[in-house]
Formats: structure tokens, sequence, C-alpha cells
């Protein structure tokens, strides 16, 4: 019976490789973060390294993405993380989103959420493991992006609209 299952998913992991996958890198940047803000180069490549793959339509796959079950995981990984924030599409959003975006990401890189611990789990990608000037760095960066807005645009163009509460 052990022999049957092991061989059951022995097939199973060979079959799956076979399996197409679509990857995130279209690069299509119409609307990137750059058309709109100053993104000094010592910020660029903080965030080449540690969010650019996750947060762009421009990912470098590392080389065991191309094994299944792994790289259907990584795919998700970037298109969840994407889903949230993506540099490429950043402009194309209502100016309120694009300051909130910054909001988040203060919250996210000041508590160490950002980038996550899976992405630089056994050393896989050190250039993602920021430091604490690192991150301020990126905070500040994108505090004065806030700021800027501020100055720009009317207060109440930049607020979240209040969501309606849950139906009971």
């Amino acid at each position: 019976m052990i022999k049957k299952i092991t061989l059951a998913v022995v097939v199973l992991l060979v079959a799956i490789q076979f399996v197409p996958m679509e990857k995130n890198e279209s690069g299509t940047n119409d609307f990137d973060i750059t058309k709109n803000y100053q993104v000094p180069e010592h910020v660029a490549t903080i965030m080449k390294g540690a969010c650019n793959d996750c947060h762009t339509n421009s990912t470098k796959y590392p080389w065991y993405s191309n094994i299944q079950p792994v790289g259907f995981w990584l795919n998700h990984h970037t298109n969840d993380g994407k889903g949230h924030l993506n540099f490429s599409e950043f402009t194309s959003l209502p100016l309120r989103v694009q300051n909130h975006k910054f909001e988040e990401i203060i919250e996210m890189v000041e508590s160490g959420e950002m980038p996550l611990p899976s992405y630089t789990y056994l050393g896989l990608h050190p250039e993602a493991n920021l430091s604490d000037e690192d991150r301020k760095v990126v905070v500040d960066w994108a505090k004065e992006q806030m700021a800027l807005l501020a100055a720009t645009y009317p207060a109440d163009s930049l607020k979240m609209k209040p969501r309606p509460a849950p139906a009971q």
C-alpha cells in the first residue's frame, strides 16, 4: 500500500511539471510610480531588491520557480502581492488610494512585515533583508511622497472614503 501511494505521489509530481504557468513578466509600466513620483536611486535600489519581484509587472524568477509545485506557490505569492500593491500600475489609482498605499508602505516596512519573512528564508533573497537604515530610507521616502501630495492637492481628495458597515 505504501509503495502505491509513493508511486502515485511521484507520478503526480512528475505530471505537474508539464502544467503551464503564466509568469509575471509583462513588463507593462504605463502607470509606473516613477511617472508621477521621484524615486531616488538609493530608494530604487532598495525597492528593486526587496519589493519589485512581488509588487511590479516584472518578476525575476529564481531557478527553482521552474519546479512545481514551488512555481505555483511563487506565482500565487506574486499575484497576491500585486493585488495589494503594484508599483507598475500605481499612478492609475485614484489619488486617495495612492496616498493610502504610501501609508501602508510606511506601516508595513516600519513594522517589519515587508518584505515577507518567507521571501528571505534560508538566505534565498539576501538583497531583501533590509537593514534598519534601509527601512528608514523607504519610510522617509514614502512620508515625503505623502507630504508632496498633501501640499499639492486638497485634503479631501486624499482621504479614503469610509466603507459602509456590513449588512447584518
